[in-house]
């Protein structure tokens, strides 16, 4: 019978990607393993394999089509001596997944209908909170009819308690936006001469930076702390490890530490050092985590890419600094797996590389921080009665203030100061 192959998900946020080409064309025979098509997501462009043998009968979907959604059927595979008109005409083609490893795909959503009150697929899950839950159960109220007030539409108890036993989506208003709406394509453009700009659009990465950026400032109680950080000690012992660096055959260093590999680990040690804040948030618990999986903020063309370093508190600088040249150079040309750039429990953005005295980041979910880094620059400091020239650099912390509080935030950045002031203290 034929079969429909998906469109795949290749990370577990991912809702929607482009089909950046397909290396198959109708007609052509597959076999497990073969590579489908190219998807392009926010983050990186994935080879898709096939898991059935077969010919392709057609493509349904065109190469170069942006926001498929995730399920979707792209293509039909038939078996030996089948066609398209060989399905019942009441029966759509049976459905099956496409590979693209490490993530495995879900079955498609059913096409049940749609209520008009809610806007949700009936049979469909209901996000909502525990608390929610359990009190609309003790009120008599049907949580499916309600329209949720939390992120992504999640219901929360004070929907529940909002509403009255029995009440329905459509006796309910809809609660109002909490920010006012950005302004229409066509109201910003009216504000420009006709003939005096072009349109570039948006690609998929620029767009998911958008909304995850947006949602953040909206959702997140952001916090701020800075401190200078004298690093005269830190590149003394940068300057001696890099010369004692191991060569290999060619006779070229297996090694060159950077200031942001002592950053990383200098963040790392911190974290493990005050637990309290190396959390994530969830509505319901606070995620405290063992290790400390640091996200390193990496520039790419139309955007940036977080790869995490994970269980950073036990890696050397060297093997840091081994990981994140590999990252970076995978990350430019978009070849990162979707596990080595999503979850981790702390980010770094260091823009000190393009001589930016100090900036503060935007927090990044599920990380609950975010160190940015500036450039080192003389200046003169006080000490006890005399001004002294040394090498600092401003640092400032971005915290979730839900999970961070001021204190616990200037334990922690002055744990990350500590550390790199003097980088012994993270060999003992």
């Amino acid at each position: 019978m034929p079969v429909n192959v998906l469109m795949p998900a290749l990370s577990p946020t991912m809702e929607k990607g482009k089909l950046a080409k397909w290396l198959k064309k109708e007609g052509d025979a597959v076999k497990s393993g073969d590579i489908l098509a190219e998807i392009e997501t926010d983050k990186a462009t994935m080879e898709v394999e096939a898991v059935d043998e077969g010919t392709v009968g057609k493509l349904l979907i065109a190469a170069g089509t942006e926001d498929v959604l995730v399920n979707t059927p792209i293509a039909v595979i038939l078996g030996d001596g089948e066609k398209l008109g060989d399905a019942p005409a009441a029966a759509a083609p049976k459905a099956t997944t496409i590979a693209a490893a490490p993530i495995s795909v879900a079955a498609p959503a059913s096409s049940t209908p749609v209520t008009a009150a809610t806007g949700k697929t009936e049979g469909a899950r209901v996000f909502a909170s525990p608390l929610a839950r359990r009190v609309a159960k003790q009120q008599g109220i049907d949580i499916a009819a309600l329209l949720g007030s939390g992120p992504h539409g999640r219901i929360v108890l004070m929907d529940v308690e909002t509403a009255k036993p029995g009440a329905s989506a459509a006796a309910k208003p809809a609660p109002a936006p909490a920010f006012a709406a950005p302004p229409s394509e066509e109201q910003v453009l009216k504000l420009f001469a006709e003939g005096s700009y072009e349109l570039v659009p948006h690609d998929s990465l620029r767009k998911v930076i958008a909304r995850r950026l947006t949602e953040s400032k909206q959702t997140i109680p952001h916090f701020y702390v800075s401190v200078d950080v004298t690093l005269d000690h830190l590149l003394n012992l940068r300057e001696r490890l890099n010369l004692q660096a191991l060569k290999d055959k060619e006779g070229k260093p297996l090694w060159k530490i950077s200031v942001n590999d002592f950053i990383i680990k200098a963040m790392a040690m911190a974290l493990i050092k005050v637990p309290d804040a190396n959390v994530s948030w969830t509505e319901n618990a606070m995620v405290k985590h063992k290790h400390a999986d640091i996200g390193i903020a990496v520039s790419i063309p139309g955007g940036l890419i977080t790869p995490i370093v994970r269980s950073a508190e036990l890696k050397g600088l060297a093997q840091i600094s081994t990981e994140m040249k590999d990252y970076a150079a995978r990350a430019r040309t978009r070849k990162l797996k979707p596990d080595e750039y999503t979850g981790g429990s702390a980010a770094i953005s260091n823009m000190g590389m393009m001589n930016v005295k100090s900036f503060a980041a935007i927090v990044n979910p599920p990380h609950a921080s975010i160190l940015a880094i500036g450039s080192g620059e003389r200046r003169p400091v006080v000490r006890g009665n005399d001004i002294v020239i040394e090498q600092q650099m401003t640092i400032t912390l971005s915290t979730d203030h839900r999970c961070i509080d001021g204190a616990l935030g200037a334990e922690f950045i002055g744990a990350i100061k500590a550390y790199l002031e003097e980088p012994g203290l993270m060999l003992v």
